[in-house]
């Protein structure tokens, strides 16, 4: 990564330090630098290039190679090679960083309060970028001349804003504009000062940042938190908040090291934090759940506007339900009509659609939930060369993943493809990804499921070869490359739904894989999912069907003490679909099981968003021990061994009408899933002698799940792996399609 990051002016200002000659310039394969001078001052400059590396810059491999001397009279920046983007990467949006946050505040510097501050260390990048190379005439920045002032540090090697392809100041860059809800002007000398004013008298923000806009309020104020629920139909979804400082963050939730860390980098991704009961925060920003999703300013913008009357501001993602977020000013106004009151825009075009990041600690490593901005486009290094594929993702929080050599480029989080807008979106992603990697596979990777969009935009694609690719056998394999291991591994996928190879909806799969690959070896036992999508929407129905499998006839009964469903119509309804399974697939899928125990014990008969059943079920676990419930293994030399749940089922149950709290229930339903996983990781071990498990699958971001399964794991002789560069979720799908279809390739399969 040593595009648009002061790579060469740091190569020249450590070259001059030590007193050498030569020259820096960028080439087809990276940069490249001549010095000469005494070995001892060679070898500094060496060990300097290593030490003080630019904060956005990553360095892959050096090479060095001893040259006769020329005896060069200076240090030089020669210009680039012709080709000179070829192989050099696009650096992700960065965080303000400190040099530049002290001007911001400073009455005597002149980019005193410009919201548009930024240097070779900081700043927009990929959220401007309209074609490569890197340079300001393929950005949005390409309709502001530079000022003299500007101009001579862009020029300045010596410089931190030497090629900082979007520096600026009031007097030649962007400029802020307060618009009304119909997108009028407002008058004003200082458009923040009165947004801020605004946001303190409640009303709603739509705020353009990097990679799009935010739609905001004051997260003090509960009024304003559910004035915005209402308007944007969010009832009850976590909403994300933005602090000004980590002092600030520490008020209102734990903090650990590692959290501190991820927080405070430059990437600034939202991060799950356990909430402090402050009384700072409203209870509508994320109510029935343990954790904040807070994140530290990231654009100057951002600095200006959490002033001291804040001690934070919600700022979540501008879109409807299903769509993405909004980038344009006209596009802001048309989308939001209804929601924002007031849109704080600007004249720098948002050209590459960018979704804040997310992440968790777990086992002291930080998880992304979804890999955006700040992290997006810098590639995954991948553990051998692979021939050129185009992944497309699946249908939930797709992204698009493209090989070249031995990087994989996985999109920026697209989203689900439940509308137009967001189908629109997936194509724009799709054509970014191959600006920026300058290549255009012609084999494609998609998923087994049909009716999935990206499946059927495979299709349309032109095309060599289609490979479609089982879902958890992409989940196990994004989780081989995200840790760079290679061969046949246990793989447990564990999520709510992927097509499986029999028809059925697959989501507790114990694998035996490797990257052409997998062996089914178990699974959890199906589960019939009364109405299909109806279900996942409405945990009860599950319920009911546990209620069926385990105690048969007797089942509605159970189901009325219960309060699962609401006269007896329904009951005999229910009774219909399950039997004949009408409109009602089969699942497997772990996040099916949470859906319904979180039903049978009362905590939530109905779902507003993705994940919100388990999300809870997690909540009322948190910080409890109890032992788990007793389930069987049953064992067929010929079919998939298969888990057997009744007796957890019946166990709790047992519990619920002795009294038990839900809490302890909670905790033993999460130690038996836990127990589940080494048992039958052990089972896997004595059949093949594989000791290396792979986690992933969007239930490993129950962070409960998670922990608990390395420890036993561990505990047990195995040797875990996790993910932590790409979501375990189904963001990381792509990546994990994209290397079995270039591994079947590879090898001529």
């Amino acid at each position: 990564m040593v595009q648009g990051v002061g790579f060469r002016p740091f190569i020249y200002r450590v070259a001059v330090k030590n007193g050498l000659t030569g020259f820096v310039q960028n080439r087809p394969e990276g940069v490249v630098a001549e010095v000469e001078g005494p070995s001892a001052f060679v070898d500094a400059f060496g060990a300097d290039i290593r030490l003080e590396l630019p904060p956005l810059a990553c360095i892959t491999n050096i090479e060095c190679t001893d040259l006769e001397i020329r005896h060069d009279q200076n240090f030089q920046i020669i210009p680039s090679d012709a080709k000179g983007h070829a192989d050099v990467h696009i650096t992700p949006d960065s965080a303000t960083c400190p040099d530049c946050l002290q001007e911001l505040f400073d009455p005597t510097n002149r980019r005193f309060r410009y919201p548009f501050i930024n240097c070779t260390n900081c700043g927009p990048r990929l959220t401007i970028i309209n074609a490569i190379p890197y340079d300001r005439a393929n950005t949005s920045m390409a309709c502001f001349p530079l000022c003299r002032e500007c101009l001579v540090e862009y020029e300045n090697p010596a410089d931190r804003r030497f090629h900082a392809e979007p520096n600026a100041c009031p007097v030649c860059g962007p400029q802020l504009t307060l618009l009304n809800a119909e997108g009028k002007p407002v008058e004003t000398a200082d458009p923040v000062k009165t947004a801020i004013d605004l946001l303190s008298s409640g009303h709603v923000l739509a705020v353009k940042g990097l990679g799009g806009f935010h739609l905001s309020v004051d997260a003090g104020s509960s009024e304003a938190v559910k004035i915005l629920r209402t308007r944007k139909y969010r009832e009850e979804k976590p909403l994300a908040i933005m602090v000004r400082t980590i002092d600030q963050a520490m008020q209102i939730a734990c903090v650990s090291p590692e959290e501190e860390t991820l927080l405070t980098s430059p990437q600034r991704p939202i991060v799950l934090l356990k909430k402090i009961q402050s009384g700072l925060i409203s209870d509508s920003v994320a109510p029935h759940v343990p954790n904040l999703g807070i994140m530290l300013p990231y654009a100057p913008l951002h600095h200006l506007l959490l002033d001291d009357r804040f001690t934070a501001l919600v700022m979540t993602s501008a879109n409807q339900i299903d769509e993405p977020i909004c980038t344009g000013n006209r596009e802001a106004i048309d989308r939001l009509q209804g929601i924002a009151d007031y849109y704080l825009t600007h004249n720098r075009d948002i050209l590459v659609r960018c979704d804040d990041s997310i992440a968790f600690v777990a086992d002291r490593k930080p998880r992304l939930m979804r890999r955006s901005r700040g992290y997006i486009p810098q590639p995954l290094h991948l553990k051998e060369t692979y021939p050129p594929v185009l992944a497309l993702g699946g249908q939930l929080k797709t992204t698009h993943c493209i090989l070249k050599g031995r990087f994989a480029f996985v999109s920026p989080h697209i989203g689900d493809m439940e509308t137009p807008q967001a189908r629109d979106f997936f194509h724009e992603s799709l054509a970014l990804m191959k600006r920026i990697t300058e290549s255009d596979p012609q084999i494609i990777a998609c998923d087994l499921h049909p009716a999935y969009y990206s499946t059927q935009a495979a299709q349309e694609l032109p095309t060599e070869r289609i490979i479609q690719v089982q879902h958890h056998h992409a989940h196990i394999v994004s989780c081989m490359v995200d840790n760079q291991i290679g061969g046949d591994v246990i793989g447990l996928a564990m999520d709510g739904t992927g097509y499986g190879t029999d028809g059925n909806a697959w989501g507790g799969e114990f694998l035996i894989a490797n990257e052409t690959g997998f062996q089914r070896f178990g699974h959890l036992q199906y589960l019939v999912l009364p109405g299909g999508e109806k279900a996942i929407r409405e945990p009860r129905r599950i319920a009911a069907s546990l209620l069926r499998t385990v105690y048969g006839a007797s089942w509605q009964e159970l189901a009325h003490k219960l309060n699962l469903i609401p006269d007896q119509v329904q009951v005999e309804l229910f009774e219909k679909i399950i039997d004949g399974k009408i409109h009602s697939p089969m699942s497997s899928g772990l996040g099916r099981l949470f859906d319904g125990v979180a039903a049978l014990i009362g905590l939530r008969l109905s779902v507003s968003f993705e994940g919100q059943a388990a999300m809870e079920l997690e909540a009322l676990a948190a910080g409890s021990t109890a032992p788990p419930y007793p389930f069987d293994i049953l064992r067929n030399d010929d079919n998939p061994y298969i888990v057997d749940t009744t007796a957890m089922i019946r166990a709790i149950l047992a519990d619920l009408q002795a009294g038990q709290s839900k809490t302890i229930i909670a905790a033993s339903f999460h130690q038996t899933i836990i127990d589940v996983f080494a048992v039958m990781a052990g089972e896997i071990r004595k059949a093949t002698g594989l000791n290396r498990v792979a986690l992933s699958g969007g239930c490993f971001q129950n962070k409960i799940l998670l922990e608990g399964a390395i420890n036993k794991l561990r505990h047990s002789g195995f040797d875990v792996y996790s993910h932590s560069q790409v979501p375990s979720n189904d963001g990381g799908i792509s990546l994990g399609q994209a290397v079995i279809a270039a591994s079947m390739i590879k090898k001529g399969m």
